[in-house]
């Protein structure tokens, strides 16, 4: 028996066995995929299981996840430190081989892939990150960054839409260092593909400006060996179809009865005779071993050679190596962030213009600075006005245009913070962050610092109308672990959400800003960093506290000196961050909400879903707990009650 047949049996062997051992999982991928990952990562794949993290690395990505166990017995073969013990605690509480993959969890996991479709949009992100880096470090003599991104994907993952939003950004970029391995098996859950996916894939590829290629046998090393090294000197993306069976070699061979259950012991035993396997459970032969230890020796070599072209580099090109470094490390000019000039604005604007005037103001000093908007930057304000635009013809570009493709994007930002070395940023209005709500959640669970700019916050926007209009959003990223909404009050609180925003190192920020002018309220400074903070202090005593973000704060504001003017020691809380706010100690929370301050009136133009964390029982909310409307924004406000006027009454109420 060749090496190549010996190894692909133990992977099928190890991965079914993950599966049986934890009567859950999915063992028909693997069973169909292991001779095609098997060749992408022995004889094609450039890495190095002793540093996983090595920059020119190229990336594999498994986005039908459920095939975890296909991936698990890859890393543990390969010598990614994952034991056979953690195999055989495959699905179990704390173990490293979770039901689906997880970014940071397993070493050697490129990404969090759960929710089909992902993994292929993450790996355009990665794809476009790859470019980028090249254009800016690769001289004419030496290649700094040159690497693929390989995908394996399912039919699942090619019917979800965010896939095809990727891969339409992905053909028009270019990006012929993205390479998607298509197991094609026509099978799904329900039954066969027939039932609901008709396309030729291939055929949709080709129009959307991909390459493709098919293997018509999926257990041909050598044939799916030289589709992927032709699809390497493709000068686009390139999809290769790749024909398999699920549950090869069981009894449910074909069915969909092999997708996502154990095989049972029929299965196995009917399994081990057709591949000649009379092994113990979770075997793997010396000859294998030797085998991936020479791979191994082969992944050591290729970055030692790397270093070598390295070393060359810095000699030769010591400010570019110099650069290259900072942007890897994710260098920060905390002089510049903590500097008047990034905190001083000249006039009142709205807050997506105090983002758009900061955005211009980092890319003078932030090279890695790196994103747009889904068709909307004159809106969002998100160009940097001294950056070229991103696109086949340009890499070098720090624009990008994302075309409306708003879960595309997002889960291109987490591909491309995965990939390292540059800071993303995505923008669209805040109405449609319901269309990258996934991608944001898996930001979130990856604990990936990418940063949201979510314009036209409220019902600010207008006569567009409650399509456009949020409500419940705010209150759906609040409640979100490990997210950071953040809703600035004026242009000096923009800042502090933009510095929030540069300054995590593995949260997501949400910067919610409005479409229309506000005022730059006296007392807004740094300590909006702290989420919540006394923006207006009562004259004297204290009798009640107003609470509010974003627009509201100015109603807030204005409504407290009505309420001094009746005798009433009134306190205004600005709190973009809820987050921030309960970060801090409880020191703090009750210097700025004293808890025998009971009177409390909280403001803003959303659900008033979690406020009454902060009002209490005895408190009152003024919010927005139905749709919007269409007409001139000045006019909603009125209609729905956010007026000075009507905030001065409900304090009122309260004595």
């Amino acid at each position: 028996m060749n090496i190549d047949d010996l190894t692909i049996k133990t992977i099928r062997m190890l991965s079914v066995e993950q599966v049986e051992q934890a009567k859950s999982g999915h063992p028909g991928l693997p069973l169909g995929a292991a001779p095609m990952a098997y060749t992408l990562w022995s004889k094609v794949m450039k890495h190095n299981p002793k540093n996983p993290q090595w920059i020119n690395r190229d990336r594999f990505i498994l986005s039908a996840g459920h095939g975890s166990a296909l991936l698990y017995s890859l890393l543990h073969l390969f010598e990614y430190g994952l034991s056979i013990d953690e195999l055989k605690r495959f699905r179990q509480l704390d173990s490293k081989t979770p039901g689906h993959p997880e970014y940071g969890h397993t070493i050697g996991v490129e990404a969090t892939t759960g929710p089909l479709g992902q993994g292929i949009a993450n790996g355009v992100g990665m794809a476009m990150a790859e470019a980028h880096l090249a254009s800016k470090f690769n001289t004419e003599d030496i290649k700094l960054i040159d690497h693929y991104t390989y995908i394996l994907s399912g039919d699942g993952c090619l019917m979800e839409g965010v896939s095809n939003e990727a891969v339409s950004l992905a053909g028009a970029l270019g990006l012929e260092k993205l390479i998607v391995l298509y197991d094609s098996n026509s099978i799904t859950i329900e039954g066969g593909t027939d039932l609901a996916f008709h396309e030729s894939v291939r055929g949709r590829f080709e129009a959307l400006g991909w390459a493709t290629l098919f293997v018509e046998d999926g257990n041909n090393v050598d044939e799916i060996q030289k589709a992927i090294e032709k699809a390497k000197r493709c000068y686009k993306p390139t999809l290769i179809e790749i024909r398999t069976e699920i549950g090869y070699g069981t009894l449910k061979q074909g069915k969909s009865s092999a997708h996502g259950e154990p095989l049972g012991d029929e299965n196995m035993d009917v399994l081990k005779k057709n591949l000649s396997w009379e092994n113990d459970k979770f075997f793997v032969s010396d000859e294998v071993r030797e085998y991936m230890n020479d791979l191994v020796a082969k992944g050591e070599n290729e970055e030692a050679l790397w270093n070598e072209k390295y070393s060359q580099y810095k000699a030769k090109y010591p400010d570019l190596a110099k650069e290259f470094e900072s942007w890897i490390n994710m260098d920060l000019p905390m002089d510049y962030l903590e500097s008047d000039e990034f905190w001083s604005f000249e006039k009142d604007v709205a807050t997506r213009e105090a983002s758009g005037i900061i955005i211009n103001r980092l890319s003078e000093k932030i090279g890695n600075l790196f994103g747009g908007s889904a068709d909307l930057a004159p809106s969002n304000k998100t160009n940097m006005k001294n950056r070229e635009s991103f696109s086949s013809e340009n890499y070098g570009g720090s624009n990008i245009h994302f075309g409306v493709r708003e879960h595309g994007m997002a889960a291109a930002l987490n591909g491309m913070m995965l990939h390292g070395g540059l800071r993303p940023y995505g923008g669209t209005f805040f109405i449609f962050s319901d269309y990258m709500k996934p991608s944001m959640r898996l930001a979130s669970l990856m604990n990936l610092p990418v940063t949201y700019i979510l314009t036209h916050d409220s019902i600010g926007v207008g006569e567009d109308g409650p399509t456009h209009q949020p409500i419940e959003q705010l209150a759906v990223f609040r409640a979100q672990p490990n997210f950071i909404t953040f809703r600035p009050a004026d242009a000096v609180e923009t800042a502090a959400g933009w510095y929030t925003a540069l300054t995590r190192k593995t949260t997501p920020v949400g910067l919610v800003l409005t479409r229309q002018n506000l005022p730059i309220l006296d007392g807004s400074g740094k300590e909006a960093l702290k989420g919540g903070y006394i923006i207006k202090r009562e004259k004297d005593k204290l009798d009640i506290i107003l609470i509010s973000s974003g627009s509201e704060v100015q109603l807030a504001y204005e409504a407290s000196k009505f309420l001094e003017e009746k005798g009433i020691g009134a306190r205004v809380v600005s709190m973009p961050s809820m987050e921030l706010f309960e970060e801090q100690t409880e020191e703090y929370k009750n210097e700025v909400l004293p808890k025998n301050i009971r009177k409390r009136v909280a403001v803003e133009a959303g659900s008033s879903f979690g406020w009454h964390k902060y009002t209490g029982f005895e408190g009152k909310v003024i919010s927005i707990d139905s749709f919007g409307a269409s007409a001139p924004a000045n006019q909603l406000f009125k209609k729905f009650n956010l007026t000075v006027e009507n905030v001065v009454n409900t304090a009122l109420e309260l004595f």
